[in-house]
């Protein structure tokens, strides 16, 4: 720990001269972020390693203001030749770009002063050979898990650790060490003409946190047989059941949506909604920054502005858009601390587990994967490739694949009916299944 504590000391002190460098140039102000960040990755197919790498990354990136002209600049070579030309080219960038009265640090009165310790420093200490002999484990355990499991695409085993220093010209500099650890595993299926593949993974700060590499290997296994025989559907309407870890990309659209730089754009179906419903009643949508070993807990944003908890959304009304200092500028607001994105995004939650939910639904599709980019933020037009299994008075009956969904998100999210208590936890932005009451599905 210790050697962390100098690590980020050093780091200090060099954003510290980068900004006194900025400021011998001539820049009004200036910030910096500096990050060092060292990993093992690898990969392990049919028993044997594929692919191992040790990465150790550093890398800077200065901006600087001359008045409301921005320039920016980076670099890998932290050396103080290579710090003083990084800042030399940001201020020359800066010299030749146009004015913008909407650029500069964000405000200073924003800054983070309350650091608290939000423990996310879990180094894994693992050798290479302890790393192929766990994603070995996880490939076997899901390679014998039914005899139907033909072929692998691998487990993997990564584990990063570093540290992230920040701060500006407003005399703010801070910065945190963490760590992400993650294993995973996908396989082949067959049964007759029928071949699928499907995949597990885990990921968390502590390596202690992780799922079991049998675990991993079991459900990457269990899902791909459940898969085998999937067919076509009829093209109808019906309701739709998102799985958990596939309705936090309808989390993520809606995000996008109320994005500063999409809204001041005029690029978001949910523009001028403020204050306006756009979900039922029971939604609540909130961020929790402060959560202890959260991945994506931080106590400042990108721009050294405080961190907060907040609602997005209450009660279905849409309390909040996602601003960093530029967007709020741009519409006349101030940042909500979102620079650099939300930190560990959650919903409300109901009573009701995905069987729960599927009980409730009775007879329609459960999506459990999603295809393609068809999301047009502008409209909210939504229309993806999906797979799944079609659902009879609650019960799972078959796979399906080859289908096409299709709604308008606007819709979607006043459509939906409940949000499951099987939250999806392995990323930063969470939420439960999520029961949509009715979409149009493409099929045969």
């Amino acid at each position: 720990m210790n050697d962390i504590k100098e690590r980020k000391a050093r780091l200090q002190q060099l954003v510290a001269d980068i900004l006194q460098e900025a400021k011998a140039q001539g820049a009004s102000a200036a910030e910096a972020g500096v990050s060092s960040d060292a990993g093992l990755s690898l990969n392990v197919r049919m028993g044997e390693p594929e692919t191992i790498e040790h990465t150790r990354d550093s890398g800077l990136g200065v901006t600087v203001y001359f008045g409301q002209r921005k320039g920016s600049a980076n670099t890998s070579d932290l050396s103080p030749e290579a710090v003083r030309e990084t800042v030399r080219a940001a201020c020359n960038f800066a010299r030749y770009t146009s004015e913008d009265d909407c650029s500069g640090l964000a405000d200073a009165g924003l800054m983070a002063t309350d650091l608290p310790d939000l423990d996310l420093y879990h180094p894994w200490n693992q050798s290479v050979d302890e790393a192929i002999e766990l994603a070995q484990t996880c490939e076997a355990v899901a390679r014998d898990q039914d005899s139907r499991i033909v072929n692998s695409e691998g487990a993997s085993v990564d584990s990063h650790a570093g540290l992230h220093v920040y701060g500006n010209s407003h005399g703010f500099i801070s910065g945190y060490p963490s760590s992400r650890h993650s294993m995973s595993c996908a396989v082949v299926g067959q049964d007759g003409d029928s071949m699928q593949r499907d995949y597990w993974y885990s990921q968390s700060r502590r390596h202690v946190d992780l799922e079991t590499p049998e675990t991993v290997g079991r459900i990457a296994a269990e899902r791909t047989v459940s898969r085998l025989g999937a067919r076509r559907i009829a093209t109808g309407e019906a309701p739709v059941l998102f799985q958990a870890d596939v309705a936090v990309g309808l989390l993520r659209s809606f995000l996008g949506a109320i994005r500063g730089s999409a809204l001041y754009r005029k690029a978001s179906f949910l523009l001028d909604h403020l204050d306006q419903r756009v979900f039922p009643e029971f939604v609540r949508i909130h961020e929790m920054p402060y959560l202890p070993r959260g991945l994506g807990s931080a106590a400042f944003d990108s721009e050294g502005v405080a961190t907060r908890e907040q609602d997005f959304v209450s009660d279905g009304i849409l309390r909040s858009y996602l601003l960093d200092s530029y967007a709020a500028r741009k519409m006349g607001m101030q940042s909500t601390g979102n620079a650099g994105g939300v930190r560990n995004l959650r919903t409300s939650s109901g009573s009701l587990d995905r069987q729960g939910l599927l009980n409730n639904m009775g007879r329609g599709l459960l999506v459990t994967e999603l295809m393609g980019k068809g999301v047009n933020t502008v409209t909210g037009d939504y229309s993806r490739g999906a797979a799944g299994f079609w659902v009879e008075g609650g019960e799972i009956q078959y796979p399906v694949e080859e289908i096409t969904i299709a709604g308008n998100l606007k819709e979607m999210m006043l459509g939906l009916q409940d949000i499951g208590c099987d939250v999806e936890t392995r990323t930063s932005v969470q939420t439960g299944s999520w029961l949509i009451d009715h979409m149009m599905i493409a099929g045969q």
